[in-house]
């Protein structure tokens, strides 16, 4: 069983950067593949961002270049570093963990468990 607890959004306007922190708890870690996902309104949920278990990181061609996943097993806390937001980037941001399995790491159903998200909003 993992818990997981995002933090870090806001609201921000077009240009600016935000990082999102997502806090691991209840099994190890390491072990685990995690993702972000984000889900705007009257929309569905989409991949963002994931990083594996030895650190490949995987995104949407919609925040290639922005967006940097990255995680700290020490810590165990998974990060999503954006810059250069837009307005469509404005959603509920998810951390998502997946346990080791084959398979990919873009679809939502992939992953084990899910954080209570956190807003992301931002202004044109």
């Amino acid at each position: 069983q993992v818990q997981l607890v995002e933090s870090g959004g806001g609201l921000v306007q077009a240009g600016g950067s935000l990082r999102l922190s997502c806090a691991a708890s209840g099994s190890t870690f390491s072990n685990y593949g995690m993702g972000w996902f984000r889900q705007a309104p009257g929309k569905e949920r989409e991949f963002v961002a994931a990083i594996n278990y030895g650190g490949r990181t995987y995104y949407s061609d919609s925040v290639k270049g922005r967006f940097t996943i990255s995680r700290d097993n020490a810590k165990n806390t998974v990060y999503l570093q954006m810059n250069s937001l837009k307005p469509e980037d404005t959603a509920v941001y998810y951390c998502a963990a997946r346990s080791p399995k084959s398979g990919t790491y873009y679809n939502s159903y992939e992953y084990d468990y899910w954080g209570q998200g956190t807003q992301v909003t931002v202004s044109s």
